[in-house]
């Protein structure tokens, strides 16, 4: 359970703030109370280096909120239009992408998924190691589709959280590599459409659409989405202009502080994924985010159609628990529970929540996030969408999982107030 800040403590470490000039600036239509001073006071705390926070409603934004720095101790103040990267926030474009091809009749939900490669066309399941600990293999018993990829049901898992996987991969790379040719590097850690794991598997719908689209997938994504939203700063790559707007990371030390990681150095990529990697801003994120909200479409310009949309908001995995992830590398990423207690899905693209959260969004919001603690959610009932965006390490990073709880209950409290 998330503990509430204190009112009192979170006013006097805002009027100490206020009082030494912390950076910081908002731009919140209506009053934003206690939500500024939350914010505000997070950075003080050295909860977070810095933040940028927008939300929008049926009335266009209703609150920015921008404190800290892109970068600790003596960084530029975080300003709008800081780059952050917000890795597997792409799996939601990269799945709208694909429902663009359904659409179209180039892609179907449920049929086998076009013949790329056999790690996805003839996939084997790692059912567990020999004595000797000898991976031990079988074919899966029936084939992968689109929707099982969009919804992490078909069998592939992260080695980040999952240690079967972590295993597998750690026997190959020791074994002859006459050997290691004859197993696939990628095997289904379960039949495809009998559990929920998070993986590679929006990775693999990234290579699906370049396959049907006949292009890379960045290209892809400017064309049909990107660039017709207006979301300039979205992208796998940016300009020297955009890296000098960028957002620094930083790792949680054993401590609680906050250290600065060492900048990213540009360096080439001849290929790109459709499960991460990817940069944006807070406002071209949310200009992603209420496109989804407004059914598809926002100022003129249609994505998708209302009833995909509608699909991408609902259970697409049934009876299937969406579980707590396990972390085999605590320096990348802390176990991952959201929402602890409350019945979590999968709909196409991002998980649902399927109970309200207490002071926060309704039941059947839609959600994730990004490596480095980056998160958004889409709450169709309220009609609110919204982005929390920071750059620290671990993922799931318990200290910034309280501010962005406390940003989602100021946020519904000063909707409701205003």
């Amino acid at each position: 359970m998330i503990r509430k800040p204190d009112r009192r403590d979170v006013l006097t470490a805002a009027a100490t703030l206020a009082a030494a000039g912390c950076l910081g600036s908002t731009r919140s239509r209506g009053a934003p109370g206690d939500l500024d001073s939350v914010l505000r006071a997070a950075v003080q705390a050295g909860d977070v280096p810095g933040i940028v926070a927008l939300a929008a409603t049926d009335r266009g934004i209703v609150y920015e909120g921008i404190f800290g720095r892109r970068r600790l101790p003596g960084g530029p103040a975080m300003t709008r239009d800081t780059v952050f990267r917000v890795a597997s926030m792409v799996k939601a474009i990269t799945s709208v992408a694909a429902l663009q091809l359904v659409e179209q009749g180039k892609l179907s939900l449920d049929a086998p998924v076009p013949a790329i490669e056999p790690a996805l066309n003839e996939p084997q399941v790692l059912d567990g190691f020999n004595a000797k600990g000898v991976p031990q293999l079988r074919p899966a018993k029936s084939p992968i589709t689109l929707r099982q990829l969009l919804t992490h049901t078909a069998g592939f898992s992260y080695r980040l959280w999952d240690a079967k996987a972590l295993r597998y991969s750690a026997t190959l790379g020791k074994m002859p590599a006459a050997a290691r040719a004859k197993l696939p590097h990628k095997p289904l850690m379960f039949d495809p459409g009998t559990r929920w794991h998070y993986g590679p598997n929006i990775d693999w719908v990234g290579k699906i659409i370049e396959h049907v689209s006949g292009g890379p997938i960045g290209a892809y994504l400017r064309d049909h989405i990107l660039a017709p939203l207006g979301m300039k700063d979205t992208g796998f790559t940016i300009t020297s202009e955009q890296r000098a707007r960028e957002a620094g990371a930083h790792r949680r030390e054993p401590d609680g502080s906050l250290k600065a990681l060492a900048p990213e150095r540009p360096h080439p990529h001849a290929t790109f994924s459709g499960g991460g990697g990817i940069y944006s801003t807070a406002p071209d994120y949310l200009t992603f985010l209420r496109m989804l909200m407004h059914g598809g479409s926002l100022d003129g310009v249609r994505i998708l159609r209302p009833e995909t949309v509608a699909m991408m908001g609902r259970n697409q995995i049934g009876d299937i628990e969406v579980g707590a992830l396990r972390s085999t590398a605590p320096a990348l990423s802390n176990d991952v529970d959201l929402f602890a207690g409350v019945t979590c899905k999968w709909g196409l693209g991002h998980m649902l929540t399927m109970q309200a959260i207490a002071g926060g969004r309704s039941a059947g919001s839609m959600t994730w996030g990004g490596l480095y603690n980056t998160y958004y959610w889409i709450d169709p009932v309220r009609r609110v969408s919204a982005v929390f965006m920071t750059q620290v390490m671990p993922f799931a990073d318990r200290r910034v999982l309280r501010v962005y709880r406390a940003y989602e209950r100021g946020l519904y409290a000063q909707i409701k107030s205003g």
